[in-house]
């Protein structure tokens, strides 16, 4: 069996993280949902939980960081297009996020991210494969 990765951020409400994410086309796990968690499945083997605060702190036996003075992750998930992307980031922003950086093209790769309604910054990928640098060796 493949390890399973669960992403655990701290929410000040629930609610509005869901309909947040809900917005951006994110699906629920309903059996590991409650007034005070939300589970998003990614796929499979990933999930991303949104806890209440003070739950999340007893998960995390310490005092909870504050995205408004530092990071304390940058999440990411890959889109289909670079117009994906941008219309996910879009969403985003309309839906009470607020931009992080401008976007930047690598050419083989398009990001564009965005700060949920609670600070957690979040980075939407999209990666060409037929642009991908070549490994030589020489």
């Amino acid at each position: 069996m493949a390890p399973m990765l669960f992403v655990n951020l701290p929410v000040a409400d629930v609610a509005r993280s869901r309909r947040f994410f809900g917005a951006l086309g994110f699906r629920f796990d309903e059996m590991f949902c409650d007034p005070a968690t939300v589970c998003m499945p990614i796929n499979d083997t990933a999930m991303v939980i949104l806890m209440q605060r003070r739950r999340f702190e007893g998960f995390a036996a310490m005092s909870i960081a504050d995205p408004a003075r530092g990071r304390e992750a940058l999440v990411s998930f890959s889109a289909d297009s670079r117009e994906h992307a941008d219309r996910l980031v879009g969403t985003a922003l309309t839906a009470g996020g607020t931009p992080l950086r401008e976007p930047e093209d690598l050419g083989f790769m398009y990001c564009h991210s965005f700060c949920d309604p609670d600070g957690h910054a979040w980075e939407v990928v999209w990666m060409d494969p037929s642009q991908l640098p070549q490994n030589s060796e020489d």
